[in-house]
């Protein structure tokens, strides 16, 4: 059985990118890269077909991701026919895909943070007009997701077989 996961933030530079790749890695790690098919995409179109920005690139290069391979798109209606998850980085993108997805129920469509494990926060803050420490602050929030995330679908995987 595959699964698809699909991120999703406002540009598609920042944060859905760096979730992109923090899960890759670590389905990548637990042997699931050919169950588990990723992508990530913005609801806005100014940056399509760029790479992530180049200080999330930094961040997540000393953490042990490369980010460099991925290119930023805006996600479509056809998304939430090819993907069983479509998870918002935060609720204003939540609204947008939401309304995007109309009456589509086939995918898990929610906020990524929902699946964290041990932070409180339910929405990944936007650093690009920020600071430095933003970007290592949406490091540590979506490495936690992922691990919930990850953990869910497993579960998920081992109670449908």
């Amino acid at each position: 059985m595959t699964t698809k996961v699909l991120f999703v933030c406002l540009g598609n530079i920042c944060r859905s990118p760096t979730a992109h790749g923090v899960f890759a890695k670590l389905v990548a790690e637990a042997g699931l890269s050919d169950s588990i098919i990723i992508d990530s995409a913005g609801t806005g179109d100014w940056h399509i077909g760029r790479a992530p920005d180049e200080r999330t690139q930094k961040a997540a290069i000393k953490r042990g991701y490369d980010l460099s391979a991925l290119r930023a798109r805006q996600v479509c209606s056809a998304d939430f026919d090819q993907y069983d998850y479509v998870l918002a980085m935060d609720k204003s993108n939540l609204k947008d895909i939401r309304a995007m997805a109309g009456n589509k129920t086939n995918c898990h469509v929610s906020l990524f943070l929902d699946f964290a494990e041990s932070s409180w926060q339910r929405e990944v803050p936007d650093p690009y007009y920020g600071g430095e420490d933003g970007f290592d602050t949406v490091l540590e929030l979506v490495e936690d997701g992922a691990r919930g995330l990850l953990a869910a679908i497993q579960y998920a995987e081992s109670s449908a077989r």
